[in-house]
Formats: structure tokens, sequence, C-alpha cells
């Protein structure tokens, strides 16, 4: 038995949807838990836990997919950049098939664009390095889980005198549009599984203020189907009690505190800025931005381009699907027009994405 078979036990996992099950029976209003991490919500479906789940417990899924968050405005720059002929894109590989006003990088590529998959954004310092005619833009998109890494690699073309690297950055912070969310009298969500990778660097004491201002029960949960359960099982306890507190089921990797070191980096590299969010709209100090010191790393202020007007995809929910009001199974473009082939909107693009996992795993 290998380390993640021990939280896939069948035995253990539905003795604890029994336990939920017992804790909510009688209950006349279901609890309503909203996970805000791709990753959650892929072992949600995966897994199939819903269906272990009884009628008492509702989970939905939030803004926890960072290519669905980004909105289109980042990427018709992106694909406005990579049509230059000097300029080097370098991503990861889930964003290119995301949707633009009018084209993807996918379909820029099959143009003839350089665009290019990298595993890390030291790669792409390295690219950087190798071709000094071009300039080389990396697409920083995530959530603080991945800001890290690639302030890391500004650091370090600062550190080797790249000057031809550049990051055209979309980074955004989890804790306010939980903030946001709580505060929408059309969700009541009843508490949170919290980001479990997020919280390894900012620490689970982000979400303090999410109990104290909007009375929520926040679990940071691993990922496993045991993890995901056990955390629905502390916020029933929870909601049942009438508390609201952070608890941390995932103590193997999170602590209070978080990562020391990442957050200094963080500090150093970028500065937060009022973030466009796709569906949620702009979020004041929700994302991060260059910092000064580093702006001869910012493609947006480095390599002036002509952007496009902004498009959205008529039909697509996806915007309410991030904000946890309707499934995808509620949108009319579902599995017909949007499909993970012939994506029309965002949230079918990456794996982590709501619709791409409700397409792929079902209800």
């Amino acid at each position: 038995m290998n380390y993640s078979d021990s939280f896939r036990d069948k035995e253990l996992v539905q003795g604890l949807a029994r336990r939920i099950a017992e804790l909510t029976k009688g209950l006349d209003k279901p609890l309503v838990f909203m996970e805000v991490c791709g990753t959650h919500t892929m072992a949600i479906y995966q897994f199939g836990l819903r269906s272990l789940l009884p009628p008492q417990v509702k989970l939905i899924s939030g803004p926890g997919c960072p290519v669905c968050v980004t909105p289109n405005s980042y990427l018709d720059r992106a694909i406005a950049l990579c049509r230059l002929p000097d300029v080097v894109i370098t991503t990861f590989g889930d964003m290119l098939r995301v949707p633009g006003s009018s084209s993807s990088l996918m379909e820029e590529r099959a143009k003839g664009a350089d665009i290019r998959v990298v595993y890390s954004p030291l790669d792409a310092v390295q690219i950087a390095a190798r071709n000094p005619g071009k300039r080389v833009v990396f697409l920083g998109v995530g959530f603080e889980t991945t800001a890290p890494t690639i302030a890391g690699s500004i650091l370090a073309a600062e550190a080797q005198g790249v000057t031809n690297y550049f990051v055209l950055a979309s980074h955004k912070t989890m804790p306010q549009p939980m903030a946001i969310l709580s505060a929408d009298p059309e969700l009541q969500v009843d508490g949170y599984i919290c980001p479990a990778h997020v919280s390894a660097i900012i620490g689970a004491d982000a979400y303090r203020f999410l109990c104290e201002e909007y009375k929520v029960p926040c679990v940071v949960t691993g990922f496993e189907p045991a993890d995901v359960l056990q955390g629905v099982e502390l916020l029933v306890r929870q909601a049942l009690a009438g508390e609201s507190k952070v608890e941390i089921q995932y103590s193997r990797v999170v602590r209070w505190e978080g990562n020391a070191k990442a957050q200094a980096m963080l500090a150093d590299v970028f500065t937060p800025f009022d973030a466009p969010w796709r569906g949620i709209g702009v979020l004041p100090g929700s994302g991060l931005r260059i910092a000064d010191k580093y702006a001869a790393f910012d493609a947006e202020l480095a390599i002036p381009v002509q952007v496009e007007e902004l498009k959205e995809h008529k039909g697509c929910l996806c915007g309410e699907i991030l904000k946890g009001k309707v499934s995808p199974f509620d949108c009319p473009l579902f599995g017909g027009k949007c499909t993970p082939e012939s994506p029309v909107g965002a949230c079918m693009v990456s794996s982590e994405g709501t619709c791409a996992a409700a397409y792929k795993y079902g209800r």
C-alpha cells in the first residue's frame, strides 16, 4: 500500500460518509459548502464524493481554477504580444486553448506564432538567455501557489543579467473573492473547503477574518477522498454548533503561518492591485502586479501593444459557475457546443475547471 492508498480506503471513506449522514439527519435545510480550489473540484468529481453525501449536504464549486478566473482581456493582450515578430510566448500548457475575444494561443501558434510550453518559469529565463535577439514573455497566471516561482524567475533573470525576459502578470490572491462570496445574499455559503496548495504558502491564519467578519466556518483540506470528507465533517460539526473558526485537516502539509520565505519573495517582487476576475469583476487588492523596482520585467509596461476590443462569448455561463450560482449542467452550451476538445468558455479548458471535471466524470 502506498501513501495515498490509505486516504482512499473504502471502509474509511464510507465510514466518514455515514458519520456525516448521521450528523445531518433531520436537517430541514441543506448545508452548502464551497470548495475554492481546482484540484478539490477535480477530486470531488473524480471520486464521486457528492454521491456519498446525504441530501442535507451540498457541495458547490467556486473560483478555484486560475485559468478559469483569468479574464478575456488578459488573453487578448497575450495574443497581441505573440503576433509581434520578435516575441516568444512561454506558458504552462493549460493556457493554450483558453479562448480570448476572437482567438486563442493555440490558434495563433498554428498560424506561426512562437509559443512554447514550459514546465517552470526558469525554463523561460533560459530560453531568453539563449535567444538575446528575442523578447521572451512568460504568462504569469495563478494564485499564491505559483506566484512565488514566477517571482523567483524574475530574481533569477536579474541575477543572471537576462534583460530580454518579461512576465505578463495576472496573479490572483484567494481570500478576497471568498469574502465577496461570503457577503453575497444569493449564495449563503455555510462553510469553505479552503485551498490546500494556496494555504501552504499563505497559511491557514489568512482565513481567520472570514470567520470573524462573516461568521463562516473554514477548513483547510487535502485532496484525497478521506481528506475531503473529513473536511466536510469538520464543517458540519462547526455549522451545527454555531461556530465559525479555521481548522486544518491537511496538517501533514499546511501550517498556520504558511511559508515565510515564499511570502517574503512575493512581498519583494509583487505589489497588490485591483484585479479583474472572470464573472466576479474587479476586486480591490486581489491581484499581484510586478513591483516598481522590477518594472523592467513587466511585459505590460515594457512591450506596448494594441489590444483588440473585449468580447464575451454569448451563452457561456462560466462566470456564474465560478461564483457557484449555477452548475455546469445548467449551461446550455455544456457538452454540446462546449467540450474539452472545442471549449467555448475557460471553465471547460483546464483539468481543474468545473466544466471540464463535470464533463469528464459526470455528476
